[in-house]
């Protein structure tokens, strides 16, 4: 497509934004120069489409029966019968591509777009023998945690309709804890597998940053973006990250070269003998509910009784570490998901133009829909953006590896860290006619001891604690980077000698 050459009126508005000053004979000047280079613009762009795919045919449907709001739409996409999902049904969350299927991310701003290709985790996960059962609510573009923002409405929890499933990943939780799939793939950026994993009572592993490829899901922040499974058992949790895992090749948040691992069969090791350190600073926060606190350290205990040992060890980093998170996932993002329309540039990856295109004119088309979460991120990280250049995420990354550092140290004494993964039970859902200063307490007040290993990379799984008043909390084990098979080894320990997790009454039978 020809590309229109801007008038001198358009180069005196850039030239403003960039403080270039230019006078009105040398913006003239300029216009027939600018000119030249589009050429190479157009030239990409015909490049490109000899090997752009079509998008492929493949049925969808919107749900009919959808009462908790956890559908985005409905498919039965398989490849084989074979393979370890074989027979196994998956909720992908909308956030992640499934060619030729529509995709939201939640958003208004991301409605009618359909993409061309699968992600790697989908790829993987047909490759594997799984049917894809259809696409889970998100959040709006997955910044809350609260499962009230996601366009056109809530979803809802499974243990009590009238509350939140948490988020970002909240459709693929309830869907996961209702019973109406086996498996789910959630996305973690602040805690959005952690989170509704903890409010609805199942499995969820954020995996250590770059083991799952991030290859094909609408991206928040580069250096905080994970993938990962949401499943009833840890067994199938194991089961499912080993097949998600590995290097893809179109990826820069993974390393060059990972080594395989059976996760399946790291479960049938003993975890007696492995050291769990009790981090202080997960409990008693300000926001804090004592019976969530409560029934953690009595999960601690069921550690203990099968044979582990466990000691409490403070450290202070925990508690500042939200500071970090918050720049990078305000700043970072404005500039990534907001300005740099999901994928910003400048880092080596398998892009989606015809996403990045869509999304770009339907932010500015529908930004007054888009959730007060993605409106503060624009209004806060653009603000810092621009009073400091960027020398306010460049600190945040920098304390990342102190960050790191401090947990890695614990580490360096214990095998696994353990706190509670979020410090209340779900919330009855907000009206909507909320005040803001509500609306962001539900949505973002819980991430506390989520979001800091987002930051750090370390793996992070949440298995279900115990009951309070009714509803479930987590219990969230962190390990070494690159070491998720000890973290859930832990976790299927402690799901052993509980013997099992319960479901909410109504669940479907749980996945064999």
């Amino acid at each position: 497509m020809a590309i229109p050459v801007p008038d001198a009126a358009k180069l005196a508005q850039l030239s403003q934004r960039y403080g270039f000053d230019l006078t009105e004979a040398e913006v003239a000047e300029f216009v027939p120069a600018v000119e030249g280079t589009l050429a190479a613009s157009e030239e990409v762009e015909r490049l490109y489409g000899r090997s752009a795919p079509e998008v492929p045919v493949r049925e969808s449907s919107l749900p009919v029966d959808n009462p908790l709001n956890a559908w985005s739409v409905r498919t039965a996409i398989s490849e084989t019968g074979e393979g370890p999902l074989a027979g196994r049904t998956v909720a992908v969350k909308d956030n992640i591509a499934v060619a030729g299927v529509p995709m939201v991310n939640g958003s208004a701003s991301m409605e009618g777009f359909v993409p061309r290709r699968d992600a790697t985790v989908v790829r993987r996960l047909l490759g594997a023998g799984a049917t894809i059962a259809g696409k889970s609510t998100c959040e709006d573009l997955c910044f809350s945690g609260g499962s009230f923002t996601s366009w056109p409405g809530p979803v809802r929890n499974p243990w009590d309709r009238s509350r939140n499933a948490g988020g970002s990943s909240s459709g693929s939780a309830a869907l996961v804890a209702n019973g109406d799939v086996d498996l789910a793939v959630g996305g973690d950026q602040g805690g959005s597998v952690r989170i509704p994993a903890s409010f609805t009572g199942i499995v969820g592993h954020k995996p250590t940053f770059g083991l799952v490829p991030y290859t094909g899901a609408f991206p928040i922040e580069q250096t905080i973006d994970h993938l990962g499974p949401m499943t009833r058992t840890v067994d199938d949790a194991a089961l499912m990250l080993g097949v998600l895992a590995g290097v893809d090749g179109y990826d820069s948040r993974q390393p060059t070269v990972l080594d395989p691992v059976d996760y399946v069969a790291a479960l049938r090791e003993s975890a007696s003998g492995l050291r769990v350190g009790v981090v202080r600073e997960g409990f008693g926060t300000p926001v804090s509910l004592a019976g969530v606190d409560d029934v953690v350290r009595d999960a601690v205990e069921v550690l203990r009784s099968a044979g582990l040992t466990a000691d409490e060890v403070s450290v202070p980093w925990h508690s500042d570490a939200m500071a970090v998170w918050n720049v990078i996932a305000t700043e970072g993002a404005a500039y990534q998901m907001i300005d740099g329309h999901g994928y910003g540039l400048g880092t080596w990856g398998q892009y989606d133009p015809e996403l990045i295109a869509h999304y770009a004119r339907g932010r500015i088309a529908r930004g007054h829909d888009l959730s007060k979460t993605v409106q503060l991120v624009g209004l806060s990280g653009r603000y810092t953006f621009e009073l400091g250049g960027g020398k306010y995420y460049a600190m945040a990354r920098n304390l990342s590896y102190e960050l790191r550092a401090a947990y890695d140290a614990a580490l360096g004494e214990y095998d696994v860290l353990v706190m509670p993964t979020l410090p209340y039970v779900a919330r009855e859902l907000p009206s909507p006619d909320v005040s803001l200063a509500d609306y962001l307490d539900t949505a973002l007040s819980m991430i506390g001891n989520t979001a800091p290993f987002d930051v750090t990379g370390h793996p992070a799984c949440s298995v279900p604690a115990g009951l309070v008043d009714g509803l479930p909390a987590g219990m969230m084990i962190i390990g070494k980077r690159f070491d998720d098979a000890t973290v859930l080894r832990v976790a299927h320990a402690y799901e052993q000698a509980v013997g099992g997790f319960p479901a909410p009454a109504g669940a479907a039978a749980a996945a064999s």
